[in-house]
């Protein structure tokens, strides 16, 4: 395996990994195509963007979407996505990305690597699992301004 920063040449490739990971159980949401290339087109374009693929062999397995932030006390890189492929799960492809990440912050002198999850998802066991900290004191809210389809 290898890891590579992700290229905007690479967003469609991911974008159906994206699918594929993200619309079977336990998410079983429904991204399309478009939609799904769109959204992380919307990352990739952001000027703080930093982005990271992992490779097996020409294939992309996975990848680690997020972006560098000022926040009051540190500079933090935040993780917007992560997704590896089903066929690669369980490989420790997941656990590769996120080691590149804290290397990546680490030579780039970010102090804090900072994302969100949802705590009913098995995503959440990885990230403590991998020495992330819940935070327990905040929340995530949101409203529904439009009925779901």
């Amino acid at each position: 395996m290898e890891i590579r920063p992700l290229e905007a040449n690479n967003i469609k490739a991911c974008a159906e990994i994206f699918i594929q990971t993200y619309n079977q159980a336990p998410w079983n949401y429904a991204w399309t195509p478009d939609d799904s290339v769109k959204y992380l087109k919307e990352y990739a374009s952001s000027p703080q963007f930093k982005g990271f693929a992992i490779y097996e062999g020409s294939e992309i397995a996975g990848a680690l979407l997020a972006h560098t932030k000022t926040w009051w006390n540190s500079t933090q890189l935040f993780i917007d996505e992560l997704f590896v492929s089903p066929q690669f799960q369980k490989r420790g492809c997941g656990k590769q990305l996120m080691k590149y990440a804290e290397e990546y912050a680490e030579d780039n002198n970010l102090q804090t690597i900072t994302l969100m999850t949802n705590k009913f998802m098995p995503a959440m066991n990885f990230y403590l699992d991998n020495d992330f900290i819940h935070a327990q004191p905040f929340v995530i809210l949101f409203k529904n301004i439009q009925p779901e389809i």
